[in-house]
């Protein structure tokens, strides 16, 4: 009953979330037209275009390296090339549906299943990934918080100091992590939730890839903003770690207004058809064309199946009909 209440209440949420951002948003942007954003999208250089581009393949990449990594901690060895193919479909219709855990459990399910995996190994898996997103938005936030204390000061008044703090006591989270896996911990539980400490080698891996995905993400904001008023590579980076995480657990389907009105409001020195242009082509990037070929993906693995269960069934028919039914095979 409870996850049945869960699974309505998380989409509920996040509508509701998105219809306030979106709200907030309009408010924003009441004094800005189409061409305006139009006229922006046309000043970003082709140089920068394809800067974002890149950005969003180092992007996808990292998260089809949570795949993998989840499956090595499962001691399961599957080709890259799948695992990718998995990973990329997964994410790119997580990412535009919203409820990313559940969308993305579906279809992992899917075609890991084809490849031995049980319902509990996926939902270890999906869980694993979650859980390497969300340490890399820790280890980004902490590091970004010690170097750039002001960066915390654009979505909230707060001194340095306890910016550093803060800073500090996220890094410390991640150590105490760490010192888990090194030490064969026993399951930290939070209520009825316990997390199992990954083995070292697992562990270091997850440091590396969980803030990849994220330096490739915020590239693709960070290529596609004008040069004049660009604050640089790191403060976009801070306000880029911030905003997608919050729009990632507002279960907002895309994200979409949680991720503008942030971005706008922490922007103050660019204009907001500015920033908004470039979170187009972020959208573009990381959302509307993987989508796309995610969906051509998952036509193209259908009908692949189909056909595969078809020739079983042909073979199956054709040993029937060729073996009598005392198992002597006719000449």
């Amino acid at each position: 009953m409870r996850e049945k209440i869960s699974h309505i209440a998380w989409p509920l949420i996040g509508l509701v979330v998105a219809a306030f951002c979106i709200w907030l948003l309009v408010r924003e942007l009441q004094s800005i037209s189409l061409g305006d954003v139009m006229a922006s999208l046309g000043r970003v250089p082709p140089l920068h275009w394809f800067g974002a581009f890149m950005g969003a393949v180092v992007a996808y990449g990292a998260l089809a390296g949570y795949d993998r990594i989840a499956l090595q901690h499962l001691g399961h060895h599957l080709p890259w090339p799948f695992i990718a193919i998995t990973s990329f479909v997964a994410y790119a219709l997580s990412h535009n549906i919203g409820a990313a855990v559940v969308s993305g459990a579906v279809i992992r399910y899917r075609a890991y299943s084809t490849r031995g995996l049980s319902a509990a190994e996926v939902g270890v898996l999906v869980a694993l990934c979650a859980f390497t997103f969300g340490l890399g938005l820790v280890i980004l936030g902490g590091i970004l918080l010690i170097i750039e204390p002001e960066l915390a000061q654009r979505f909230m008044h707060i001194p340095v100091m306890w910016a550093r703090l803060l800073g500090v006591g996220l890094l410390a989270c991640v150590g105490f992590y760490v010192l888990g896996s090194l030490l064969h911990l026993k399951p930290l539980r939070i209520g009825s939730f316990s997390i199992f400490y990954p083995r070292p080698p697992i562990v270091f891996r997850q440091l590396i890839i969980g803030p990849i995905e994220l330096l490739g993400a915020a590239a693709i904001v960070y290529f596609s903003l004008p040069v004049e008023g660009n604050p640089g590579y790191l403060i976009v980076l801070g306000i880029f770690v911030a905003s997608f995480g919050a729009a990632i657990f507002s279960h907002a389907p895309g994200g979409i207004g949680v991720l503008e009105y942030l971005f706008i409001s922490a922007l103050p020195g660019i204009p907001p058809a500015d920033v908004l242009a470039a979170l187009i082509i972020f959208r573009l990037f990381y959302l509307v064309i993987p989508l796309a070929i995610s969906i051509v993906a998952v036509l193209v693995f259908e009908r692949q199946q189909i056909a595969e269960r078809r020739r079983a069934a042909s073979t199956a028919m054709a040993s029937s009909t060729t073996t009598p039914s005392d198992g002597t095979p006719t000449v």
